[in-house]
């Protein structure tokens, strides 16, 4: 089973709930991020170009639980960097678990085998490894060799353990539907994951590499062209059936960027884990000062091509809630993979792109700085 059925009735009896009482705005998953610094130097990655003195900063193991019981989400994403890099990292693992929320650690897993010992299985723990196809082409994206086949034996000695692991696969244009689904078939018959987590990648302005994302347009006919081939196989995938028919161009959404709220080394990132346009001090902020109207495809230059899970899987989750009946015609029926599809979001009144993240940060950072000098004197 792609999440385990303890977290899917935890998930929908939150997220009914919150529905039942009224709310509108609620997290599903908390993008906590402890650190930035990574071993590896992906070229679609937006954090690898850093200063040092930012790279070396983490949030302390107090810190991320604060951020866990402020947020209240039921699923927690710990991303980075690379949070293995973490020396709390084990601290801060055992501290959600016990508030009986689900974790999911992102990692490149060449530290993995090194510092399992750390965790112990259970269905609250799932190590997300990610990997972006098969040897040569995740090798290239994360520009270094042996990568793909050290995460490969990370996984099988996760797997002997008996942890649960889900493989995160971000999608570029260099990628066919046909290696796609060679690279699907390979873990799931091969490595015998959990799940998989799959998105088109997001145009990170800090990027290396800007020249191979994908934009709406061909994120749904690639999507159409997996699943097509996928007919009849036996994928699993981490995220609502919903989720996975919008990115074959079959559901017409916007996105919920406060359904995953990310809290980083800067604060509480606003509007959401992709784009960087502020930080508030606290959760509360976050949620009550952000102009949540101004961002999303239609509103903003920067959401144009974003069909992300982080924005898009809280919607397919809300309207699975919604519309329990289409959602299982959709997953009895399959996804629809021809004829037309969903009418797309009109661009004609978004506004234009601004970038003000280098500031933010150079603000943030100086912030930071005078507060710990004025720390230092008393």
């Amino acid at each position: 089973m792609a999440v385990p059925l303890i977290q899917q009735l935890r998930v929908g009896a939150y997220v009914l709930g919150k529905r039942l009482k009224g709310v509108e705005q609620y997290p599903l998953v908390l993008m906590l991020e402890p650190l930035f610094r990574c071993n590896l130097a992906c070229q679609g990655c937006g954090k690898i170009d850093y200063e040092d003195d930012i790279l070396n900063r983490r949030l302390s193991a107090e810190d991320c639980l604060a951020a866990v019981d402020a947020c209240g989400a039921p699923v927690v994403s710990i991303p980075g960097g690379e949070p293995l890099l973490h020396k709390e990292i084990k601290q801060i693992v055992d501290g959600i678990i016990a508030r009986k929320k689900f974790v999911y650690l992102c990692t490149n897993a060449l530290l993995l085998e090194k510092k399992m010992h750390l965790f112990e299985p259970t269905p609250y723990l799932t190590f997300s490894i990610h990997l972006d196809g098969l040897e040569e082409h995740h090798d290239k994206a994360v520009s270094q060799p042996g990568v793909f086949k050290r995460a490969v034996s990370a996984i099988k000695a996760a797997k002997a353990k008996g942890f649960r692991v889900n493989v995160n696969c971000t999608l570029f244009d260099q990628m066919s539907a046909e290696e796609a689904a060679e690279f699907f078939d390979y873990v799931t018959k091969e490595l015998g994951v959990e799940g998989i987590t799959v998105s088109p990648g997001y145009a990170y302005e800090r990027a290396p590499d800007q020249q191979h994302f994908l934009n709406r347009q061909k994120t749904k006919n690639l999507f159409r062209d997996i699943f097509a081939l996928g007919r009849g196989k036996k994928w699993k995938f981490s995220q609502s059936t919903l989720f996975l028919d919008f990115l074959a161009g079959n559901q017409s959404y916007k996105c919920t960027p406060w359904s995953n709220p990310t809290r980083n080394i800067f604060g509480w990132q606003r509007p959401c884990y992709l784009i960087s346009e502020g930080y508030a001090d606290s959760y509360a902020e976050l949620m009550n000062s952000t102009d949540w109207d101004s961002y999303g495809t239609g509103q903003y230059e920067k959401c144009a091509n974003c069909m992300v899970h982080c924005g898009y899987e809280g919607t397919a989750v809300t309207d699975t809630v919604k519309h329990p009946l289409k959602a299982l015609r959709v997953f009895l029926r399959g996804i629809r993979t021809t004829g037309p599809m969903a009418p797309e979001i009109s661009l004609e009144n978004q506004r234009p792109a601004v970038y003000v993240f280098e500031e933010l940060v150079r603000q943030r950072s100086e912030a930071e700085v005078g507060s710990a000098e004025r720390s230092d004197a008393a």
